[in-house]
């Protein structure tokens, strides 16, 4: 016959003196008070709090987890100055866990603007620029190919994306070969050269596309003459601007103003900015960063026309400057609008520190076309 278990809400005298004797407390409201036996055949299931070996009670109100448990001793008085970790209160009580003291907060190093890599995109932009300048300056021509592998890289580019995020098949070959058709053209023969081009270069898609099935031919010949047309015909006219007499002039009056306006929207805008100009379509943008912007393209504008553009004016540059600044800025907010829709940060990875190709044309293309019709209204062409 089994042992019938003692009733634990008797209380027994030398019960009470024991646990006067060591400190504990017991009662209907302490959690050492165990609960009724349960009925015969009938199975009970307690969860118990989990306790680690090194929980230690708080002075004068700690009771061990179960009966028969050791009782921690309480930590001294100056644990805190003594380097001891700190004790955190628990609702039950016995059950306080010692916490290690967290280490003050470092500051966070400072992230570069728009996750770039500011070394790689100074160092790709010295050796850009020195391949402009020599190309420029010892044999022009030489600088018509540069443009040509731009226009090149950039069409791959574009089709690629197009081709990787929407599965829009624009044909890369009749591209290619039309653009450079178009800027060759430009630059020996003048716009409406470059402008048959374009035509013969969006005829060219539609037919290449013919060799596919029918399903989205119209959407993939719309990006096709869309391509042509963003990439290289505008790039036509820097070939224009190369063709005439100061053409070497002409060209860095054009870069200059356009990374002025870049530069100066950055530089005013990191350390002033405060108005959105765009904030769905590039949040970076500013108000104040666009007017510092066409304030220094236009001073940009302003010295360089006086300085290396025959006949030309200060007060031409300051035109020039200032349109170019408004036409750069919205050719930068064009691509964030592709980029956006295509759901990518970047165009490519061919420039470490700028992304693509595209990524630095962005500014250029649709200013150039400005630039090219203002210098031949004031100077000729």
């Amino acid at each position: 016959m089994p042992p019938v278990p003692a009733d634990p809400g008797a209380r027994q005298p030398q019960d009470a003196g024991q646990a006067r004797e060591s400190g504990r407390l017991s009662g209907p409201l302490f959690r050492d008070e165990q609960p009724d036996t349960a009925p015969p055949g009938v199975t009970e299931t307690v969860v118990l709090r989990a306790i680690s070996d090194d929980a230690t009670p708080a002075p004068g109100r700690g009771t061990p987890p179960h009966p028969g448990a050791p009782v921690h001793p309480a930590p001294p008085a100056n644990h805190l100055a003594a380097g001891q970790p700190h004790f955190v209160p628990s609702s039950h009580p016995g059950q306080e866990t010692p916490v290690a003291a967290q280490p003050a907060p470092q500051p966070q190093p400072r992230k570069q603007r728009g996750g770039r890599n500011l070394q790689a995109a100074i160092g790709v932009g010295v050796g850009l620029g020195a391949v402009i300048v020599a190309s420029l300056f010892v044999v022009k021509a030489l600088f018509l190919v540069v443009v040509m592998a731009a226009v090149a890289v950039g069409v791959w580019e574009l089709t690629s994306r197009l081709a990787e995020r929407k599965q829009i098949k624009a044909p890369l070959i009749p591209l290619v070969v039309g653009g450079v058709a178009m800027v060759a053209t430009g630059y020996w023969s003048g716009i409406q050269w470059a402008a048959a081009s374009l035509a013969l270069t969006g005829l060219a898609v539609m037919v290449w596309r013919m060799a596919q099935p029918p399903e989205d031919y119209l959407r993939d010949i719309t990006a096709g003459v869309f391509t042509a047309f963003y990439v290289p015909f505008l790039a036509t006219f820097v070939a224009m601007m190369l063709a005439a007499d100061d053409g070497p002039q002409r060209i860095v009056l054009f870069l200059i103003v356009t990374i002025c306006s870049d530069t100066g929207a950055y530089a005013v805008g990191y350390k002033f900015g405060k108005t959105k100009l765009a904030p769905t379509i590039s949040p970076g943008k500013t108000r104040e960063g666009l007017a510092g912007g066409i304030g220094l393209s236009m001073l940009a504008g302003a010295l360089l026309m006086e300085l290396i553009i025959d006949g030309g004016s200060w007060w031409q540059g300051l035109i020039l400057g200032g349109c170019a600044a408004v036409t750069a800025t919205l050719g930068d907010l064009g691509e964030s609008m592709i980029k956006r829709d295509l759901g990518i940060k970047d165009m490519g990875t061919l420039l470490p520190g700028h992304g693509g190709i595209m990524d630095r044309l962005d500014s250029l293309l649709p200013t150039a076309p400005v630039v090219w019709l203002l210098l031949a209204a004031f100077v000729g062409s």
